[in-house]
């Protein structure tokens, strides 16, 4: 998909169709009116038939039979007074969705022209940019016959005034950065637990590194046992594929400048273990990796951003799987840390591998540690699939990352993480136990990791509930690479003042 800018005034703009936003009262903006009026008013008298609905995302097509535009999108902000970020997107998306359903041509749009409230040219510009390309999302690769192609839209340009062209353009390319990484976490999490293996997630890793000038290391088992990764072997122990401890690196400040470290949940297949899961909806265990993913596009794109600042990606990746040779509850397992882990349920294996990943992390002595995993079932409880589960000690890591997710409308919620739930992880025969029990799963998990991070500022990020969706729609969403991104963005322009 192709993004533009145009920066002619609004009565000289030339374009196949041009996307108009309508106000309440169905009013257009000074820029809709300028192209009114160059259309002898034929918008103004669209509008005034009362066809357009008042609903954020209504739209109507205008046949103009013009030279400058031959078609006008006409779309709906909604009936506030005052425009909201939910309107703006759901207008966006309406407008989009249309246009991607109508001949291939030039689009030009003016729905930036809106004052969204709290957001700037540059957020407005940034998430019609975001959504075109996930409206334009295909994942098509494993299909030996396509279907006929859906239509999409292909080209979009936006109208600014020449002041601005420069500083749009920019936004546009970081727009599309984060939508490069955003795919590639679909890519991954799209692909089957047959083809996307620990190996493969490695494979990826060291294609980044050679596209984008990144420094990697992947550590085979033979490593992680002279490390003492006695937690996330203990996991990868089923199974046939070989595990791995993958280490990208983004250097885009001094070596001094202490990095942000990403890391990333890799079970490319998770059973359950000995505690096998139920045969129901199992397929979808192939998005246990999805923290993994997000980890390798957000550093993908970081470095096509070119963000003046340090990153590190780990990814603890292997399966999980049943066997002679796998570990059984009751188990009890050292960690990197010398923690001993009394395993109660092997289907609680995400933590045990993060667990290692994050006593490594303390080597880069980091600025911030964030851990990203599909980790508890119990998240998608109390929180459904809208808010990513946010956990953390230090109230500014959190509100970071709670303003990043409302400005990338990729949202996250605040848990609870008090010492009085680290009560439930007691163990008669161990240090600590995997799990907690039924009552407040996703934060005695959170309470497990916690136990591994006292060297550093940290948050954790299950993702269960937002990595994918099921059902007619079934596939990756690419998140929370919207929430890493816009938060790396904001720290590293605060680090920069």
């Amino acid at each position: 998909m192709r993004f533009s800018i145009k920066s002619s005034a609004a009565q000289a703009l030339r374009s196949d169709c041009v996307i108009l936003p309508v106000l309440t009262g169905r009013k257009l903006t000074a820029s809709g009116r300028l192209i009114d009026d160059g259309l002898a008013g034929a918008v103004s008298a669209a509008l005034g038939r009362g066809d357009l609905g008042t609903k954020a995302g209504a739209t109507q097509l205008v046949y103009a039979a013009s030279a400058k535009s031959a078609r006008v999108l006409l779309v709906s902000l909604g009936s506030d007074t005052k425009t909201g970020q939910k309107a703006f997107i759901e207008a966006v998306r309406g407008a989009l969705r249309h246009a991607g359903t109508m001949a291939k041509g030039d689009f030009c749009s003016l729905l930036h022209d809106v004052e969204v409230d709290s957001r700037d040219l540059g957020w407005r510009i940034a998430t019609q940019v975001t959504i075109a390309r996930e409206l334009g999302y295909r994942f098509e690769q494993l299909r030996s016959k396509k279907d006929d192609p859906s239509p999409r839209l292909e080209q979009l340009a936006f109208q600014v005034e020449q002041a601005q062209a420069a500083s749009a353009r920019r936004t546009i390319a970081r727009a599309a950065a984060i939508a490069n990484g955003v795919d590639l976490a679909k890519d991954l999490g799209n692909l089957p637990g047959n083809l996307c293996t620990p190996t493969y997630l490695a494979d990826t890793a060291r294609k980044l590194a050679r596209e984008f000038k990144l420094k990697v290391q992947v550590l085979e088992r033979r490593q992680m046992e002279a490390l003492k990764m006695g937690a996330l072997l203990s996991v990868a122990k089923g199974s046939d594929e070989p595990p791995k401890l993958i280490v990208l690196r983004y250097e885009g400040a001094a070596a001094s400048k202490a990095p942000v470290v990403l890391v990333g949940k890799g079970i490319t297949f998770d059973t359950g273990g000995i505690s096998l899961k139920p045969a129901a909806e199992m397929d979808e265990m192939k998005y246990d990796m999805c923290g993994a993913a997000s980890v390798l596009g957000t550093l993908r794109a970081v470095a096509e951003m070119k963000l003046p600042m340090n990153v590190v990606g780990l990814v603890p990746t292997c399966e999980n799987m049943p066997s002679g040779r796998a570990t059984r509850p009751g188990d009890i397992v050292t960690s990197m840390s010398g923690q001993t882990i009394e395993v109660l349920n092997t289907d609680a294996e995400g933590r045990l591998i993060l667990c290692d990943a994050l006593t490594y992390a303390e080597r880069f002595k980091p600025s911030a540690v964030i851990d990203i995993a599909t980790l508890t079932g119990a998240c998608v409880i109390a929180l459904g699939h809208h808010n990513t589960g946010l956990f953390a000690r230090q109230d500014k890591l959190a509100s970071d990352l709670l303003e990043a997710g409302r400005a990338m409308s990729d949202p996250c919620w605040r848990m609870p993480m008090d010492d009085e739930y680290q009560e439930q992880l007691k163990s008669p025969f161990a240090d600590v136990a995997n799990i907690g029990g039924r009552a407040a799963g996703a934060v005695t998990a959170a309470c497990f990791l916690s136990r591994f991070t006292k060297a550093y500022d940290w948050a954790h990020l299950d993702i269960a509930g937002t990595a994918w969706r099921s059902g007619a729609n079934k596939g990756s969403s690419g998140r929370p690479v919207p929430l890493l991104s816009g938060f790396l963005l904001a720290r590293a322009g605060a680090d920069a003042s």
